[in-house]
């Protein structure tokens, strides 16, 4: 059931996405920006984050990776190039090849995702007789594999199960099943721990983690949740109102946060040394309290360390020593140290 795949060179990004903008809007109405300018690399086996509050844009940079957004009222522009491939220029058929056998997305709501009257063997089947070009009875059996792998117990009973038998943990587990079924070079997982309680979170993160490694895919881990990223994760994109704030590898970025809105989102992660009945911090006032990127910093309205020049002119993503942030009055120092968990 193998099949041929398109070599990589060690030196060459699997996915490398350039000047990602993505604007929703209707004709005769002012389009607003989703997705603006985004720009990151995955190499072969690497597991990168793209972290943020719910709006900042993540979910729609993977749906636009993917080729899954509406054509109408949706202008994409830029450059999605998997393995020297422009995604965004390949026709519906081009990519209905890739997606499951080469890249591979797992959403979050597995409720929804799931087709509710059909069983979850002809579900998990469906990919695999589509893109391995097997039998029916082959692709069952790969399905049970596929469901015992992921911690699923008694998988050929659940395989003739439908989704509303299965609890929240076991249907992501399904959805992580079918995402993996090929074997795909590029895994995006969005939020796949949203709706479960935290023991279930660890257990189907767990499942992911191990099987990423052994089919040593690439991930692309959409979150907010920086816990997540912490066991996961190599590389961190921190993603604000559309666009890249801040870049660095995870241990860089943990111990020293330089843009106030990553060290927010430290400080706001529960600690297990804080003293009992210690609040949160949390980060103020809400992601819908912004300004357009062409005026200042979008993150201006919410921070402490704002002053003139952030809402007069929006600062540049800049490079410097394998990190990459956004921001005119970075964390340093203490201060830092003080953001940081």
């Amino acid at each position: 059931m193998s099949r041929a795949r398109t070599a990589t060179r060690p030196d060459e990004p699997l996915l490398s996405v350039r000047d990602l903008s993505v604007r929703f809007g209707l004709r005769g109405q002012e389009s607003f920006a989703a997705v603006d300018e985004v720009s990151f690399d995955i190499n072969p086996g690497q597991h990168l984050a793209i972290v943020g509050e719910s709006g900042s844009g993540k979910s729609v940079t993977a749906l636009a990776v993917m080729g899954l957004l509406p054509s109408r009222g949706v202008q994409v522009s830029g450059e999605v190039l998997y393995r020297g491939t422009d995604l965004l220029t390949c026709d519906r058929r081009a990519m209905s090849r890739l997606r499951g056998s080469e890249i591979a997305m797992v959403f979050q709501d597995p409720m929804t995702s799931l087709n509710p009257v059909v069983t979850i063997g002809r579900q998990v089947a469906e990919v695999v007789q589509r893109h391995l070009k097997v039998s029916r009875s082959e692709a069952f059996e790969r399905g049970v594999d596929l469901l015992t792998r992921v911690g699923i117990p008694d998988a050929g009973r659940r395989m003739k199960e439908y989704p509303h038998q299965l609890s929240g943990g076991m249907r992501q587990r399904v959805l992580i099943a079918i995402g993996l079924a090929c074997e795909p070079k590029l895994l995006i997982a969005d939020e796949p721990t949203t709706a479960l309680d935290v023991t279930i979170q660890a257990q189907v993160l767990e499942v992911l983690k191990e099987l990423v490694a052994d089919t040593d895919a690439a991930l692309l881990m959409i979150t907010h949740d920086l816990g997540v990223v912490a066991g996961l994760c190599d590389d961190v994109r921190v993603m604000y109102s559309g666009r890249i704030v801040e870049s660095a590898d995870r241990d860089r970025l943990f111990a020293e946060p330089r843009h106030p809105y990553t060290g927010g989102l430290l400080r706001s992660i529960p600690r297990l040394d804080s003293p009992r009945g210690q609040r949160l911090t949390p980060i103020p006032g809400s992601p819908t309290q912004t300004i357009p990127w062409e005026q200042g910093c979008a993150f201006a309205p919410r921070c402490a360390h704002r002053a003139d020049q952030c809402t007069d002119s929006a600062p540049p993503l800049e490079q410097s020593e394998g990190r990459a942030l956004r921001c005119f009055h970075p964390l340093t120092g203490a201060a830092s140290q003080q953001e940081a968990p």
